[in-house]
This record gives structure tokens, C-alpha cells and sequence, in this order.
């Protein structure tokens, strides 16, 4: 009897109390604020608590996530909204199933004390853009909404090198630049940026952020279990803000600055509370958009383009 009782005591000990599953996220970019929640959950035990193992990966390229997510490469993939639209007319095999960031970040950005004061001062100039397809689109869309034909423009790639790009001269101006980031770093750098505000100047508003994942291959259990512990970090974050980038900002030194404080400060309001809620007009009125612009072929259904993880 004894060596019985020594046998499952052995075994409880060796068993760990919740199986934990292993699920990879990829990030559109570095790790930087925009990315609260994810790391939240996982600094304070949400993954954990929802029997998650969660791999959190940054892209060699911002072009790569959707990708990888639609090959399943990755359980979920961090992109934005227009570009999941354009993704889905590419034949990729993506589904949005929870939102990251609510609002529109992105905008056309120059110098203030630039030659360039309004959108139509970009004729003849060069702009730069760091994801090809869905910021070209934001481009023509904005120059036309201004009277500026979009081969009068000279659009160049310029990757991660966004803020660099614009200080150096190379562009004129960016876009893609996100207004709670490049904004504040052309400010420390002592130049001071102009933000031409895509939602004002003839795109839709969209959510920024989004997790996307195979619709095909995608595990939806785990998938709702993963958002349940974003729900619960941004839920933290917007009661404890200061605490919430303490510890954000303790998981690297890169994080520990001027930058990514003023950064979080401007981001944190934005996140989703409820991520996994979603706005079907917002998503049929993108749609629509893209469609007028001539930027995909015909109109997908909402219902292909998003889906609440948490219904039956």
C-alpha cells in the first residue's frame, strides 16, 4: 500500500496540473506598443490561464504574415484589415477572427517644415511605402480624393526604414506611417511630422490591427481561448495604463524609452475591448471602397471576410 501511495504521488508531480497548447503568432512588425495585449497576456498569465502556449514571432518582412498564416505556417497572423481584403482577392486562405487595434493608425506623413502642406503639393515627388498593395491603394485613393493622378506620383518600397526614409530625403513623404509611432519619432529627432489623415481624406475608417487565420486549418477552440486572454489584457491595460507599460516595457531594454512611452500612451486607448466583436458595416463599406477604386475585381461577402470566434 505504502509503495502504491509513493507511485501516485510520483505520478502527480510529474503530471502538470493544465496541459498547455502550443499556438504561433506572427507580429506585422517588431515588438513595439501596438502589440499591448498579446504581450500583456502573456506578462501576466492570461495564455497561461486559457491553457495557451503562446510562440510570439516578429517577421523578417511586414509583407509576410498573412502569408504564413494563410500556408499554416502560423495559427494567427497580426494584419491589418485592408489588407485582408486584398489578401482574400489574391486567393489567400485568411479569415479575420479578432480585432487588435480599433481605429485607423496609418497616414500619409511629411515634414511640417516641408514644401509639402497639403496633399496635392505631392505631385511630382516620391513617396514611400513599407507594405506593397494595401498602402498603394491608401495612396491613390487619398491623391485622387485631391485631384492628384497617381502616376504623377513615384512610389518607392522602403520596408522598415520609415521615419530614416523621410528624415534622409530619400521620399518626400510616407505611407504606412503610423501616427502614434513615426509621429513621435521625427519628433525626438527634432522634426517635427505632418499627418494627412486617411480617414478625412477619402478612405473609410477600418480597424488597424487584426488577427487573421485559415479559416480551413485553423484550431477555433484555441483561437477562442487566445482571445478570451487579449479580452482580459486589454481590460488590464485600460484600467492599470501605467502598470501595463511598466510591464510591457520590462520584457526588453529596446522597449525602455522615449519613444515607446509616448508611443504606448497614444496607442493603449485604441485597443479593442472587445476583440472578438465585429462591425459588419465597416467591413462592407471597405469593401465597396476597394471595389470603386478598382482595387479587386469584385465584392466579397462579409461573411468571407470576417467571423466571430465566439459564436456556436
Amino acid at each position: 500500500m505504502k509503495s502504491l501511495k509513493f507511485v501516485l504521488v510520483a505520478l502527480l508531480m510529474a503530471t502538470p496540473a493544465t496541459a498547455q497548447d502550443k499556438m504561433s503568432v506572427i507580429l506585422d512588425w517588431f515588438v513595439n506598443p501596438d502589440h499591448g495585449p498579446i504581450i500583456i497576456a502573456k506578462e501576466r498569465g492570461y495564455f497561461t490561464a486559457n491553457g495557451l502556449n503562446v510562440e510570439i514571432v516578429a517577421p523578417a518582412n511586414p509583407a509576410d504574415p498573412p502569408k504564413m498564416a494563410a500556408a499554416g505556417r502560423a495559427d494567427l497572423a497580426i494584419s491589418y484589415q485592408p489588407q485582408l481584403h486584398l489578401n482574400l482577392h489574391q486567393g489567400m486562405d485568411l479569415v479575420r477572427v479578432g480585432t487588435l487595434v480599433t481605429t485607423p493608425l496609418a497616414c500619409l506623413v511629411t515634414l511640417a517644415n516641408g514644401p509639402i502642406k497639403k496633399v496635392s503639393d505631392l505631385t511630382g515627388r516620391k513617396v514611400g511605402f513599407a507594405v506593397p498593395g494595401v498602402q498603394e491603394v491608401l495612396l491613390e485613393a487619398m491623391l485622387r480624393h485631391n485631384g492628384v493622378a497617381s502616376a504623377a506620383v513615384q512610389k518607392i518600397n522602403i520596408g522598415f526604414s520609415i521615419s530614416p526614409a523621410l528624415m534622409s530625403g530619400q521620399v518626400d513623404g510616407v505611407i504606412g506611417a503610423f501616427r502614434n509611432f513615426e509621429l513621435n519619432q521625427l519628433d525626438i529627432e527634432g522634426m517635427a511630422g505632418r499627418c494627412f489623415y486617411p480617414e478625412n481624406e477619402g478612405v473609410p475608417a477600418y480597424d488597424e490591427l487584426i488577427y487573421v487565420a485559415n479559416p480551413k486549418t485553423m484550431n477555433k477552440d484555441r483561437v477562442q481561448r487566445f482571445i478570451a486572454a487579449t479580452e482580459m489584457a486589454t481590460q488590464y491595460i485600460l484600467n492599470n495604463p501605467r502598470e501595463s507599460w511598466d510591464i510591457f516595457s520590462a520584457t526588453s531594454p529596446e522597449l525602455k524609452n522615449e519613444l515607446n512611452r509616448r508611443a504606448w500612451l497614444d496607442t493603449y486607448p485604441r485597443f479593442a475591448a472587445r476583440p472578438a466583436a465585429m462591425d459588419y458595416g465597416r467591413y462592407a463599406k471597405f469593401e465597396d471602397f476597394l471595389f470603386t477604386m478598382g482595387a479587386v475585381p469584385a465584392k466579397t461577402p462579409v461573411s468571407r471576410l470576417t467571423m466571430d470566434v465566439t459564436a456556436p
